[in-house]
């Protein structure tokens, strides 16, 4: 039996054009024109022959792959990597500069939120108007109406205009009209994020049920490894638009996580990979025990030391750390915020140290990273992304975890507290 799906050399190519200068008025295009009219004529020429100051830009480059029917496969990748432009290539949204697909099969697609939608339709309107563009009749529409909408949740809006829905309700209809409509083809892209944790767990069900039960076909974007491994057996990792590997799930996520969790060498004090305003800035970061040992174990208490400097030459106040740990799953853990114990500090140094001390950290053995962010008036001063590892021994005890009621991961419960030197 053929693939449902074959990708074979596809490419695109995208010709951006640099526009030098911000805004410019009229009248200083008519002071140019009169100073210097030759030089005007030539840059419209050049303009004109598609020479002015274009670059091309490949978002993918020779992508091979095929997919089996009933088959869910994950495609992961960093930002930028070429993940949704290869997904509205699939979608037929935007067509590959080279290459051939072929699709066997009907294709639903959930890239963006209100895809398909028409916002001064009803959500009951949209139902049909959706199922009718991935080729519903009205009778086999109708006879799925009520699972649709008790799946989305939305049943009290369903008469209202979707452009009066949250992003939420949005991706929630949206989805559960795709999902029971019966495609061949289902291509998810990360918009399921948009939904509570509760709703994204609901949604992998009902991806899983459609694969292992109905046989139909998946690809499936996210940033969540968790989700992707649950969900699918085969992956694509993306890299600048090429692929660097394919392969059974677990495998490709770990090569992927290997690459994005590495600490860098550089002291954090000249680290360029940070964010944020950069008035206020971390320096240098320590995590020790209780005992000031820097083997920690679990059930271990944590005094992470962070150093800063500022270009303020006064005290600073209304300051905001928040500290948070991931596992290589880059699914947080253990989140440290100073107004969550109203360490609220009235005023701390120009340049200085801040401790922040925790209770027993119950950790299985494995290595986690630590995210830092700092904000002054609410305004991002910095961050850093992984500014250092922490890596666990086991210690043989009882672990305690609770699951947030707003977050789709867990964290795990302790005591902490902010000091300023």
């Amino acid at each position: 039996m053929d693939p449902i799906i074959e990708v074979k050399n596809i490419s695109k190519k995208y010709n951006i054009t640099h526009e030098k200068g911000g805004y410019v008025a009229l009248r200083d295009v008519l002071t140019n024109i009169a100073k210097n009219p030759f030089k005007f004529v030539k840059h419209k020429a050049k303009a004109v022959v598609g020479k002015a100051g274009q670059e091309e830009f490949w978002a993918l480059k020779d992508i091979n792959f095929t997919v089996e029917k009933g088959e869910a496969i994950g495609i992961i990748g960093a930002n930028g990597a070429g993940k949704s432009t290869l997904l509205k290539i699939l979608s037929r949204i935007t067509p590959p500069t080279t290459g051939e697909i072929k699709m066997r099969g009907k294709i639903a697609s959930l890239l963006e939120v209100g895809t398909g939608f028409h916002p001064e339709l009803t959500g009951r309107e949209n139902i049909f108007l959706n199922g009718a563009i991935l080729g519903m009749t009205k009778k086999e529409i109708s006879a799925k109406f009520n699972n649709i909408v008790e799946f989305s949740g939305v049943a009290k809006f369903i008469d209202t205009p979707v452009k009066r829905y949250s992003s939420g309700m949005y991706v929630r209809l949206a989805f559960a009209v795709a999902a029971h409509m019966e495609p061949d083809i289902l291509i998810v892209d990360e918009v399921l994020a948009v939904g509570d944790a509760e709703f994204q767990k609901k949604c992998l069900g009902k991806m899983d049920e459609v694969t292992k039960t109905a046989g139909r076909t998946i690809l499936f974007v996210s940033h969540n490894m968790a989700a992707i491994q649950n969900l699918c057996k085969r992956c694509v990792l993306l890299e600048g638009g090429e692929i660097k590997m394919i392969g059974e799930a677990k495998e490709v996520v770990e090569r992927y996580l290997n690459s994005r969790t590495s600490v860098s060498k550089t002291p954090l004090k000249d680290r360029k990979d940070r964010k944020g305003i950069g008035l206020i800035r971390f320096t240098d970061i320590k995590i020790t025990n209780s005992e000031n040992s820097e083997e920690i174990k679990s059930g271990d208490k944590l005094k992470i030391s962070l150093r800063y400097e500022s270009d303020f030459k006064r005290s600073i106040s209304n300051v905001r750390i928040i500290l948070t740990l991931r596992n290589r799953q880059e699914i947080p853990v253990l989140r440290l915020d100073n107004l969550v114990t109203k360490n609220t500090f009235s005023a701390i140094k120009p340049n200085g140290e801040i401790i922040c001390e925790t209770g027993e950290i119950n950790l299985t053995e494995d290595s986690y990273y630590l995210n830092l962010a700092l904000f002054k008036d609410e305004k991002w001063q910095d961050f850093i992304a992984n500014s250092i590892m922490l890596k666990v021994k086991s210690n043989n005890i009882k672990y305690n975890y609770k699951i947030s009621p707003d977050k789709n991961f867990n964290i795990i419960t302790t005591s902490y507290s902010f000091i300023n030197n």
